[in-house]
């Protein structure tokens, strides 16, 4: 199994217990963004994943293609589902937020850089129930 192989089986296993494995895959300045976050290190990027499992229940990534430099050390492409079931104050229910991973490797295979991309206003802003509403009117006004 290589690096890339053993980072994405973290990330479809992952559980609360299981974030302090993910120091292990990043290098000491490794630099992690999304929609909502930019931090440097290992230790605020477990942040963000316990975070993550504070906010939502039964978070779950599932890795639907990978897309491999050569060398590996060159980058890695995951595109990616997240599963997730929403908590109070909103209705819970179950939602599928869809996107992509960059992701970048020191020499030995320890991630530098960890990019998330994906829209939240389609992929999350979208889905609840009175910002949905507004995130649907204003695509609509947008379409050409």
């Amino acid at each position: 199994m290589n690096r890339v192989d053993e980072l994405v089986a973290c990330y479809e296993n992952l559980s609360e217990a299981g974030v302090d494995d993910l120091a292990r895959f990043y290098a000491p300045d490794a630099f992690f963004k999304d929609p909502f976050n930019e931090v440097r290190g290992p230790a605020a990027i477990e942040h963000i994943f316990r975070h993550m499992f504070r906010q939502l229940d039964e978070p779950r990534f599932v890795v639907t293609s990978r897309f491999v430099g050569a060398p590996a050390e060159a980058g890695a492409m995951l595109l990616w589902e997240f599963h997730f079931r929403t908590r109070a104050p909103l209705p819970r229910r179950t939602m599928v937020a869809r996107g992509a991973t960059h992701l970048r490797f020191d020499g030995e295979g320890r991630v530098t850089l960890h990019r998330d991309y994906w829209d939240a206003a389609e992929e999350l802003y979208a889905k609840l129930p009175l910002l949905g509403c507004l995130m649907r009117g204003l695509q609509r006004m947008a379409r050409a």
